[in-house]
């Protein structure tokens, strides 16, 4: 198996992080230090430490949808010692880390498993998973706006791909509107800048939903196991 495989499965990090933590010169195999990612290992025989912490496949996979609260972020540490959401997964004793992220200031929905190869597969770009916000943002956005919003946006350096946008609430009087937004795409902080690009700035942002995947009355800060019909879902997206 090749190495970062064995760390994503292992429930130590997404199998991308796992490529990091390689050319880091992080891992050892046998008490020797591993830093190329083409490297492959027998896992009946291998000894694999990370950080020196020897690692094991995980016999046990876990599956949870968390509704994170605004403050947290998603990754395990943080040069600012700001709260993660690993903090709040009490009673879960597997390391489990997030299946894509969601920036501090943004709420809702975040799927954590310790099952390397659905989470490569579900952040992979060429997996179209609906994910679903609900965005309010600051003025009412026009047709035209939404159009746009809708073909694809020019930001920085690349176009986005076709969105969806609808207003769910006006509120001329306070200056502001409500609107479910999807995109299938994962970039850094998108929706914030697509509504931005637009000339209404998100005042506060919640996901809902990914994919198929919902909160179903989840409490803020709480969390849930996926069913296993949830969990085969994710497992058939192509």
């Amino acid at each position: 198996m090749r190495i970062n495989k064995y760390i994503a499965s292992c429930g130590v990090a997404s199998r991308r992080k796992a490529e990091e933590i390689i050319l880091e010169g992080r891992v050892k195999v046998n008490d020797k230090v591993v830093a190329e990612l083409s490297f492959s290992i027998n896992e009946d025989t291998d000894i694999v430490k990370v950080d020196d912490k020897e690692i094991k496949l995980s016999e046990n996979y876990v599956y949870v949808v968390l509704n994170k609260p605004e403050g947290y972020i998603t990754t395990v540490k943080d040069q600012f010692d700001r709260p993660s959401v690993i903090n709040l997964l009490d009673g879960i004793k597997e390391r489990v880390y997030p299946i894509g992220r969601l920036d501090y200031e943004t709420s809702g929905l975040l799927i954590l498993t310790n099952d390397g190869d659905l989470t490569y597969k579900l952040t992979h770009p060429k997996h179209e998973v609906d994910k679903t916000y609900v965005a309010r943002v600051k003025g009412v956005p026009s047709y035209e706006e939404m159009k746009n919003f809708k073909e694809g946006l020019l930001i920085e350096d690349y176009k986005t791909a076709p969105a969806k946008i609808n207003i769910l609430e006006e509120n001329t009087e306070k200056n502001y509107s409500i609107c479910e937004i999807k995109i299938h795409e994962g970039r850094n902080r998108q929706v914030r800048k697509m509504c931005k690009a637009i000339n209404h700035p998100v005042q506060r942002l919640k996901r809902v939903a990914m994919g198929k995947i919902r909160l179903n009355n989840v409490k803020i800060g709480e969390y849930r196991h996926l069913t296993k019909e949830e969990v085969n879902y994710l497992k058939t997206i192509k």
